[in-house]
């Protein structure tokens, strides 16, 4: 399969591309990466990959003439392309709508008209709101809170519509909570990582009470290329880690771990709309399609310490002081 991975200079896009090369994922035969290097996408991220084995592309998702043209050189694209801080969204929400919906749409539109096997649109929980008790399945309806979601769930039903509408293969996958390498500073675990390393505090959200599932960027790769190689036209699969966590005992995971008191927690002011609870049923791609997190927690939060404490060359031009 001759795959184009859209965003795959981001956190879990150069993962994806990662496993690909290195051959823990395996079936691709040509890998065309496009990325347009916003804030968050970094071609430091695949820098130590070997170059002749991918072909890189600077460019928007945005721009049908350019995707369209990459289109013809491919049979399937994985879209990991997004704006996805929700701080940001709630700030300004305007280039969300541009990058999530208006982006996805130009990609399906191109996928359509030249006639590519197969689309995944690479997706998350937080389309389905917030949720007290019990875990959604995929046939819970979209219930999105913030901006962000709120794109994130158009993308979905726009897959879906191209999917009913024109009967293409399209796919969408929805995960919990990413952590790992080579993830962006702003969001909580390296921004929490990133600040015990300098000797900053942690800022943490109110009480620290609203929990969430977390899931290692590389089970969730997994995850993804078992719904390309494995899934069916049409089908929405969650992706989770299995593994949930109220904001306050993470925090307190990785002050452990690395070596720092609770003196190190700083309190700030709540987020707006802040979604109390994040849990998905992992059922359905587990009995179908054999998917299985290996990374338990806390291993994976002590090689993710380990990666930022190695990498400070990586990460420290990244941080806005």
């Amino acid at each position: 399969m001759r795959l184009m991975v859209t965003g795959g200079a981001g956190f879990i896009g150069s993962n994806y591309i990662r496993m690909l090369l290195n051959g823990e994922l395996k079936g691709i035969s040509k890998i065309i990466v496009l990325d347009k290097l916003t804030y968050s996408g970094n071609k430091q991220n695949l820098i130590d990959l070997d170059s002749s084995l991918y072909e890189f592309i600077q460019g928007d998702i945005c721009d049908a003439d350019l995707v369209s043209k990459l289109s013809r050189r491919v049979d399937a694209i994985v879209n990991f392309a997004a704006e996805s801080h929700v701080d940001r969204s709630i700030d300004s929400s305007k280039v969300f709508i541009q990058t999530n919906v208006l982006g996805a749409h130009t990609l399906l539109e191109s996928a359509r008209k030249n006639n590519l096997s197969t689309f995944l649109q690479v997706s998350t929980d937080e389309v389905y709101g917030s949720i007290s008790e019990g875990s959604w399945d995929e046939d819970f309806p979209v219930q999105p809170n913030s901006p962000y979601a709120a794109s994130k769930a158009s993308a979905d039903l726009i897959s879906q519509a191209y999917y009913r509408t024109y009967g293409m293969d399209v796919r969408i996958t929805r995960c919990s909570n990413n952590y790992g390498p080579y993830q962006y500073p702003e969001k909580v675990i390296p921004l929490f990582i990133t600040n015990l390393i300098e000797g900053k505090k942690v800022p943490l959200y109110g009480q620290g009470l609203n929990i969430r599932d977390w899931l290692h960027v590389t089970d969730h790769c997994r995850g993804i290329h078992l719904v390309l190689t494995k899934g069916k036209s049409g089908d929405v699969f969650n992706i989770g880690g299995g593994r949930e966590l109220s904001n306050i005992d993470l925090t307190r995971i990785i002050l452990q771990t690395i070596g720092a008191s609770e003196e190190s927690i700083e309190r700030v002011a709540d987020r707006f709309g802040h979604d109390f609870r994040y849990s998905l049923s992992i059922e359905k791609i587990t009995k179908q399609l054999g998917y299985k997190p290996v990374v338990d927690f806390e291993s994976g939060i002590s090689q993710t310490i380990e990666w930022y404490k190695s990498n400070q060359e990586w990460w420290k031009p990244l941080v806005i002081n």
